[in-house]
């Protein structure tokens, strides 16, 4: 979590208070469990990271960057839209009318929270990590 300690703080607190909704499910999250890992130690965060950055990548039109003083866009630039492409036609193969702005339903049952083989939740791009409101729970 490349942030500053207050940001990181509130965010764990944003994690740690999540337990209101996993108790139900019998999951529980201990505080000194939250902790920060090298996603290079691990092939899975490793995904993760890369599906992030590519919805990341669309929801701030970094797609539409060219490089300066010129009109093309760069090399790697039209890499990562194929891949924020290739990813989203993945996810659409579960959810046809899936839209990258917009949460997964739970469609009026919560166990598809959990039964549901990808979860989509839309986070605030270029302003914070999580929903200002849903902090509200943890002060």
């Amino acid at each position: 979590m490349p942030d500053t300690k207050k940001k990181n703080k509130e965010f764990k607190g944003y994690i740690y208070a999540l337990n209101d909704s996993f108790c139900i499910n019998n999951v529980h999250i201990y505080n000194e469990d939250i902790a920060e890992v090298d996603s290079k130690n691990h092939v899975i965060l490793q995904c993760m990271d890369i599906i992030l950055g590519a919805m990341n990548f669309k929801l701030n039109d970094m797609n539409k960057e060219k490089i300066p003083n010129s009109n093309k866009r760069g090399k790697r630039t039209i890499a990562k839209e194929k891949l924020y492409k290739n990813i989203l036609k993945n996810i659409k193969t579960i959810y046809p009318n899936f839209n990258i702005g917009v949460s997964t339903s739970s469609r009026g049952d919560f166990t598809n929270d959990w039964k549901d083989p990808y979860r989509h939740w839309c986070f605030k791009s270029k302003n914070s990590i999580f929903d200002a409101t849903l902090m509200k729970k943890t002060k």
